[in-house]
């Protein structure tokens, strides 16, 4: 089954059922497909503000898997978490009842529209995909939109709009972004990770060097001219090119980055001439670069100036990105996403630049594979705060066959602590919270909850 197959399902009065509907992209997909006239149905394992608004539109979600729950359906989405053993997925085959993947059906969707704008990358899309989004907004354009985070500008990941375009984040896991049809693929950075589905890094790059192959020949491929392994990428791709960066020959690229109590502001120069003027209420060089990504997507879309300007400067950071959470006895708690090496020492290195006595960092590694795969990376990164508390590692989709723990990286980290459990994490925290501390709640599991605590 392929992207071109289920769009002969994606019919008024065509009836679907989405296993695992309560997700961030699935929410997004059911609106969208019962816009279209098709009868959605959905089931998911536990209930939530997703599930809770979809039946507030009126459509039939049931909180755990059954056959039964399928009903008379005449195809199925599922969610990359949900596999062949399902019940439901299993009743679907048994009764010949096609199932597509996620990724194939937002594939099939954005075939309808004339500008499909796909934000890739290692690292930095949530944010990325946010910027692009209050550009759209702040241009009027009204777009459909799907990110993978919450962002406060929509009060929600996802927006179903009325315009040509559509955005959305688009990941390499499982090369499901190969699915998709975009007009403008961005690829941010490419970057070894989810070493449990990729051989390595060369097949990482083969992977984002096909989906920049996707775009079609009156299309444009954006790419960050600062980044070899993203460039070499592309390189055999035939298509125009806008390239961003902070290197001179970037076709967009910041000059004159000044910062106002930790914020950048800066011009941007498209081809060597002025475009905009930037001033960010998000800190760090990642997000100048995630700005400037953002605007070249802009310039592809051919969206004014004016609205990156206005856009950008609204854009105050998407959930779980340096998200404030509030204080714990006088310390400031943040929450972030990073699980990479390379997250974290754009995290830890921003982190550095603001004016705190100490940065205390509870980190949640994300995974078996990737702690073992990056191991070293972890341990020297890590390093950058001044205290680092360990969680235990978030299992994901995996199961620990390695034998790996977060108490390995606390012995190789100096000064660093494991807890068993979150609430002992949250207790030690609370105990060594002081004034003029900043306290990092990080890892892509539930530590944020951490942080929650703490400001309860």
């Amino acid at each position: 089954m392929t992207a071109l197959d289920i769009g002969k399902y994606i019919l008024p009065g065509k009836r679907a059922h989405l296993v695992g509907i309560g997700g961030v992209s699935m929410c997004p997909l059911a609106e969208v497909l019962r816009g279209k006239g098709v009868l959605v149905t959905g089931s998911d394992m536990k209930e939530g503000e997703l599930t809770k608004h979809l039946r507030a539109l009126g459509i039939d979600v049931r909180i755990g898997h059954s056959p039964e729950n399928i009903g008379n359906a005449d195809f199925l989405v599922r969610t990359a978490a949900v596999h062949d053993d399902n019940p439901e997925i299993a009743e679907a085959r048994s009764r010949g009842i096609p199932v597509f993947e996620r990724a194939q059906a937002w594939g099939a969707i954005m075939r309808e529209y004339p500008n499909a704008l796909c934000i890739s990358g290692t690292h930095g899309k949530t944010t990325t995909t946010s910027m692009a989004t209050h550009i759209a907004m702040a241009a009027g354009i009204d777009p459909t939109v799907m990110i993978g985070g919450t962002l406060p500008l929509l009060g929600a990941g996802h927006r179903v709009g009325r315009g040509g375009t559509i955005i959305l984040e688009s990941c390499e896991y499982c090369d499901s972004f190969l699915q998709f049809f975009p007009t403008i693929a961005v690829i941010l950075d490419v970057d070894a990770d989810h070493l449990d589905y990729f051989k390595d890094l060369e097949a990482v790059k083969a992977s984002f060097r096909r989906f920049a192959g996707l775009v079609p020949e009156d299309g444009v491929v954006v790419v960050n001219a600062d980044d070899p392994n993203a460039m070499e990428a592309v390189a055999p791709v035939n298509r125009r090119r806008i390239t961003f960066g902070l290197r001179e020959e970037a076709d967009v690229r910041a000059e004159n980055i000044c910062y106002h109590d930790g914020l950048p502001a800066f011009d941007v120069l498209y081809k060597g001439e002025f475009f905009a003027h930037i001033e960010l209420l998000v800190p760090g060089v990642h997000n100048i670069l995630n700005a400037l990504a953002a605007t070249a997507s802009a310039i592809a879309l051919g969206l004014p100036a004016k609205a990156v300007t206005q856009g950008l400067s609204t854009f105050s950071g998407a959930g779980r990105r340096f998200e404030f959470k509030g204080t714990c006895r006088g310390a400031d708690i943040y929450d972030d996403y990073a699980h990479h090496p390379s997250e974290l020492h754009a995290l830890l290195t921003m982190a550095r630049t603001l004016e705190y006595r100490r940065i205390i960092c509870a980190f949640q590694p994300h995974t078996y594979t990737r702690t073992k795969a990056l191991y070293d990376d972890f341990i020297r990164e890590l390093g950058l705060a001044d205290l680092v508390f360990l969680a235990e590692i978030y299992a994901a989709r995996e199961k620990n066959t390695i034998g790996i723990s977060s108490r390995d990286l606390a012995r190789d980290i100096p000064g660093a602590r494991h807890f068993a459990t979150l609430e002992e994490l949250t207790g030690a925290l609370r105990e060594i919270a002081s004034p003029g501390d900043l306290i990092l709640t990080v890892g892509a599991g539930d530590i944020y909850k951490v942080g929650e605590a703490l400001v309860r």
